[in-house]
């Protein structure tokens, strides 16, 4: 049965960032064996997974300029799923068109609004373009190839320009080069072993990092006294952020990233948080990125 593709979902077109986190966060698996499935939104990406329509999916959890994606934060929670693996990219944003288009001929640029607004300065620059907002960075290339549009360029990864058939005409035009997104590859839970992943992947062999939500009990002081527990033990507590919780205004579910050293640091840890908390749901354990 080996040979059998691995099916991952991603948010957006084909030629985005996601595709490339997905193709370099699974490059042990053979080219010809993956198959990278598009989706409209990130729920839609959810439920595939734990419908078990795909093996997994790769999906942006923060950007170093943006910060973190609220969303996939909501659902982390609320499907069972877990992350196991994490992988970082650096953003590069660049100018797109057909085949023979000229800079000169280009009158307007279309992008998702974050890639517009990563490329201000270079635009701002450039006030003869009519700037476009656009539902995906790869998108746009993909539909100025469709509409044969020789006045039109995309922002988009470099990945999009080969995905349609395009030409990159600027590189690197993003204001700031240290702009990286973090991903997470998500499995189903309880796992369901896809004939063509590599051997233990999803058991996270040499872990030493994991994603955790949990919500406090409501007395003075709780969040503080959960928080030393992982001082106690040793763990390094790495982000914090925390989100509404839906139905129950003004409460907060807290969802952390911790390194450790020991599968048995990290369980002690978790042990002693639990007591001062109504829910704790591990998201995952995975070798930091």
């Amino acid at each position: 049965m080996q040979g059998l593709p691995v099916k991952i979902a991603i948010q957006g077109e084909l030629g985005s960032n996601s595709h490339m986190a997905a193709l370099a966060m699974l490059r042990d698996v053979a080219a010809a064996e993956l198959e990278i499935a598009a989706c409209a939104t990130s729920a839609e990406v959810f439920e595939r997974v734990v419908a078990g329509r795909v093996d997994g999916a790769v999906l942006p959890i923060e950007n170093s300029l943006h910060g973190s994606v609220a969303e996939h934060y909501d659902l982390l929670l609320a499907e069972p799923v877990r992350i196991v693996r994490e992988s970082l990219l650096r953003v590069r944003h660049n100018l797109i068109a057909r085949p023979g288009v000229a800079p000169d001929d280009i009158k307007r640029v279309m992008s998702h609004p974050v890639a517009l607004s990563q490329c201000r300065r270079w635009l701002a620059a450039r006030p003869w373009l009519e700037v476009v907002n656009f539902y995906d960075t790869a998108g746009s290339v993909k539909f100025l190839m469709e509409e044969g549009l020789d006045d039109t360029a995309g922002i988009a990864p470099e990945l999009a320009a080969r995905q349609y058939g395009a030409e990159v005409l600027v590189t690197g035009i993003e204001d700031h080069a240290e702009n990286y997104t973090r991903f997470h590859l998500l499995l189903r839970e309880p796992p369901v072993q896809a004939c063509g992943w590599p051997a233990g992947l999803g058991h996270a062999p040499g872990a030493n990092k994991a994603s955790l939500a949990f919500s406090v009990v409501h007395r003075p002081g709780s969040l503080v006294v959960a928080l030393e527990e992982f001082a106690r033990a040793g763990v390094n507590l790495t982000k914090i952020e925390s989100r509404p919780v839906h139905g129950r205004p003004w409460e907060y579910v807290f969802f952390v990233d911790v390194r450790f050293e020991s599968q048995a640091q990290i369980d002690e840890a978790l042990a002693q948080v639990a007591r001062h908390c109504q829910m704790v749901k591990e998201l995952g354990r995975y070798v930091a990125a």
